[in-house]
């Protein structure tokens, strides 16, 4: 019980620092610097507590690590709690270092594109971190980190456009709090990231074979 707190509090901690880094960063309006510093947050706390709790802080991530195996079922919602609290609890952080309650207003983007953008690049993530982080085949790599690292930050860049570039349940939901989407929106942005995370977890179970002993 002891082992699980600890990755449980390690998803809080690391989901925290990645959705606090988005709004800021999106109050601040750092242009280019904005998924650099996004993608770099993740990257740092991926490392920081990978070998604790697999670095997930996306539940999308943590339900494609249940079904291909490398994460209990019956850890996926202390999981699922763990990440939306960190990003709860970074929105009631953020409104305390900038000492307002709106400032943001909600983005319009198209349903269909919006879906689709972040169905593709939540694949993408998720599908790098079952490869690079949860095989026998990689096992004891130190480049997990920067691959889904960029892999967060070629898709903020490449579909931020379309829409809020999520790519992750949690930090949907920290940007819905504070109003940078609608309700409706983040609904869509949530189904698109899970269905995207189980469509990653069978790809990597049609392509991954496990080394010969």
């Amino acid at each position: 019980m002891k082992e699980n707190l600890k990755k449980y509090l390690v998803e809080v901690i690391g989901t925290f620092f990645l959705v606090i880094t988005v709004l800021c960063t999106a109050f601040t309006a750092q242009g280019i610097l904005a998924p650099i510093a996004i993608a770099s947050a993740l990257m740092i706390m991926v490392y920081a507590g990978g070998h604790i709790s697999g670095g997930h802080y996306n539940p999308a991530v943590s339900l494609a690590a249940c079904i291909r195996g490398a994460l209990s079922w019956k850890q996926i919602i202390p999981y699922f709690i763990a990440q939306l609290l960190g990003a709860a609890l970074s929105v009631w952080i953020f409104y305390l270092l900038i000492g307002k309650t709106s400032v943001f207003y909600p983005a319009d983007f198209s349903l269909k594109t919006l879906v689709i953008s972040e169905f593709l690049f939540t694949f993408a993530l998720c599908y790098v971190v079952l490869q690079t982080a949860t095989t026998k085949n990689t096992a004891g790599n130190s480049y997990y980190g920067l691959a889904i690292g960029f892999t967060v930050l070629t898709g903020i860049i490449a579909i931020g456009p379309f829409c809020a570039a999520a790519l992750n349940p949690a930090v949907a939901l920290g940007v819905a709090m504070v109003g940078i989407l609608s309700w409706k929106i983040f609904g869509f942005t949530v189904l698109a990231n899970l269905v995207a995370g189980i469509c990653a977890a069978i790809a990597f179970k049609l392509t991954y074979t496990e080394p010969q002993e």
